[in-house]
Order: C-alpha cells, then structure tokens, then sequence
C-alpha cells in the first residue's frame, strides 16, 4: 500500500476527527463507501431500493431522516459520471445538536487510497473504519531493552513510541562469599540469568511476531548483556532475522525507550522521527545563535516571513488545532482576518466593522485550517513543511515553547 504524505494523513486526520463527532438519536447516519470499480448506476438503483426497505422503519422522524439522507446522497451522485480513481465515500445524515434536535449534515470524502469494496451502512454513528485503516503507520520498529535486571519492550510507529511490556528478574546480584560457595553461587545466578533471558526472548518474540508489518528490531541496554542476549539467539530466528543493531543506552525502563530511539535516529536516517529530530535540532541552533540567526517563531514573525517569500523550513505541531478566518463587512469592503482557536471557534461573535459609520456587525467568510494555509503558503515559495507528532520530545518542545509554530529562514532577517 502507498505511503501517505505528511499532509495528506494530517488532512484525513482531522476529517475522521470532525466525522467522529457526529452522533445521532437514532441509526439515521449513513455511510456509503463507493470503491472505483462500481458503476454510478448501480450505486444508484442499490439506493433506490433502500429507499424502498426504509419504508418499514416504524419510527416516523427516523424514516423521515433516513429517506432524506439517501436522497441526498442520490443528489450528490449526479455529479459522477463515474467513481473517482481512488472511489467516493459520502457520509450523511442528522447528527444530534441537543434539547432533542438534529441537524443535517454531508461530507463527501474522496479517499488518497483506493476504496476495496462496496458498502453501505446506516447507524447512529459514521462508519469511519476503512478511512481509519489508511492511517495505519507503516513504519514500525520493534524496541527491546534488557540487562540483567530490567527487560522492556516497546514500538516506534512512525514517531510515537509504545511500552509494550515491562518486566523485573529476580537475577541475584553481587555477593560476599567465597571457596566452593562461590563457585555454587555463580553457577546459580547463571541458571537464573538464562532462565530470565529465555524468558525475555519469548515475551519480545510473542509481542514482535504478532506485528507482521515491523520493519526491524532495536535492541538497547547498558553493558554487554544486550551482545550476550543477542548472540545467544534467545529470540525467535524470525525476530532475530530482523535485528538491525544494538545500541548502548543508560536505561532499561520506559525511558530507555525514548533513549534508544534517539541514539538510532542519528545513524538511521530514514527513521521518521529521526527527521523530526533531525530539523528541530537544527531550528534549536538557530535559535541559540544570536547574531545571523535562522530561526522565527510565534505566528506573526513566520506570517511576515511568509509575505517576504523567506522561509525554507516551517515547522508546525501536528495538534496544532486553530483555523485562520476572513471577517469581511456586508456593507462596505473591510476585509480582516484572524487566527481563532478551534475550541473557541463555536461561540465566536465577529466584531463590529471598523469602517462603517453606522455599526455593522462584520462575517464569516471564510474559515481554512492553519496547517493547511500556512503550508499551501510555504509550498507556493518552494518551503518544506513538517508536521511534527507531539508524542515526541521535539514536538512537545515545539508546542510549549513556540506555540507549535517555527520556521528556518533562507537569509537573517530583521522582523523582531
């Protein structure tokens, strides 16, 4: 299957985010998922004899908002001639607003990837299932971290990591004894040791087999232990066929797995977060340097580099959750727009115009996602864009110390 861009899963994204929260009263939310090898015509008399089955629905305002979804559906196929390369995918109905009313609502999403089969279902929620599975990251890697004490396990899918498992030894560690005690001793804490690390191999072999699509494995700890471990073949000869490196860190715990990512991503370049650390390593010398420095932040600074055509870089958090819209005025020409948190986005009152001299409350006429514009924007200029997931450090550095907004310039610029 095709990899997604950045852009493009960010998109889809945020359109499962919106379909999610559409719930109804009733099942009067229909999904219908339109793959490229299907006839419009046929799509057409399927609805049409549903619309047939919806006349048994005992509820009136059900079969009522039922029918109207179909037929909306039926309107918004005339503008096919035929499904699109990747199909279509129309997802409508009434969604519950509240005191016991509905609103009607439509999206019709044509998918980056193809659609495998046709199917149509009506629920009290969207069936986002087959978009959701579009998002599945490809990149995985399996973590494993072990020394005599400690052993876990984890992934890096894409650039979030997972503990999977995390697990103690009961390994006896230095003693005082001497003569044949001592012999008897070590040969115990041996026994012991082997038994924990045949123990270990077959829990990160269980987890790593039930991940078909893992790329490699990551294998980190203190010491030589991981070498022993490793070389002693105590994982499955499947898992262990997938063995990349080993990699020393100074953790064994939940930690030691963000650690170990972070050591593999300077030498494996086409780890994805090590491309996030990668960047924002770079933004974070620039914002060290002081004279000459590259780097802009907060939104007006990147906007105003933005006009000048300046920025080669933008780095932007992935939860970045705000809309850039346009206030214009019904009466006269003022125009203005803002950046409105989405949150706040709902119970927002636009202001009065400015410029009329009679008070005239200016419009909504526009509303972008801010990822979305700020991009479109740098791409226009032959920028680079980088989403970057906040479930890593990077992008919890972007988000609380420059309001996930950033950029690297071509030039110095004087904009402060």
């Amino acid at each position: 299957m095709t990899e997604l861009s950045q852009r493009q899963k960010y998109d889809l994204k945020r359109q499962l985010e919106e379909l999610k929260a559409c719930k109804g009263k009733h099942t009067e939310l229909i999904s219908l998922y339109v793959p490229p090898t299907k006839q419009i015509s046929d799509v057409t008399a399927y609805l049409r004899n549903e619309i047939s089955e919806s006349q048994n629905i005992k509820s009136k305002t059900t079969k009522k908002n039922v029918l109207s979804a179909i037929e909306s559906i039926l309107s918004r196929l005339k503008m096919f001639r035929q499904a699109p390369e990747n199909g279509v995918v129309f997802f409508v109905g009434h969604k519950s607003i509240g005191s016991d009313q509905t609103s009607m609502v439509a999206f019709v999403v044509v998918p980056p990837l193809p659609i495998q089969t046709f199917l149509y279902r009506c629920d009290s929620l969207f069936y986002t299932e087959p978009i959701e599975a579009m998002l599945t990251e490809k990149e995985i890697y399996g973590l494993l971290l072990i020394d005599r004490r400690e052993c876990t396990i984890g992934l890096l899918r894409g650039s979030r990591v997972e503990l999977l498992k995390y697990m103690t030894s009961q390994v006896p560690g230095k003693h005082g004894r001497g003569g044949q005690s001592q012999r008897r001793f070590e040969r115990l804490t041996e026994i012991a040791a082997h038994e924990w690390f045949q123990k270990c191999g077959e829990k990160a072999s269980e987890i790593f087999l039930a991940e078909p699509d893992i790329k490699g494995i990551l294998i980190g700890g203190p010491g030589p232990t991981k070498r022993y471990f490793h070389d002693e073949n105590y994982l499955h000869y499947e898992v262990q066929n997938k063995v990349i490196d080993l990699f020393d860190t100074g953790y064994t715990d939940e930690f030691g797995l963000r650690e170990i990512v972070s050591v593999a991503s300077d030498t494996m370049q086409d780890l994805k977060v090590g491309q996030e650390k990668k960047v924002m390593k770079r933004f974070l010398r620039e914002v060290t340097k002081g004279d000459n420095s590259l780097a802009i932040y907060g939104e007006d600074h990147v906007r105003r580099a933005l006009e000048m055509g300046a920025i080669d870089t933008l780095l932007l958090s992935e939860d970045l959750r705000k809309y850039r819209i346009t206030l214009a005025c019904p009466t006269c020409s003022y125009e203005e727009k803002r950046t409105v948190k989405e949150d706040d986005l709902e119970d927002f009152e636009p202001p009065m115009c400015p410029k009329c001299e009679t008070p005239t409350q200016m419009e909504i006429t526009e509303k972008i996602d801010i990822i979305d514009e700020l991009s479109e924007l740098v791409e226009s200029t032959s920028g680079k864009v980088f989403l970057i997931s906040q479930s890593s450090e990077e992008g919890d550095s972007l988000k609380a110390a420059f309001n996930g907004i950033a950029a690297i310039s071509r030039y110095p610029l004087d904009i402060a």
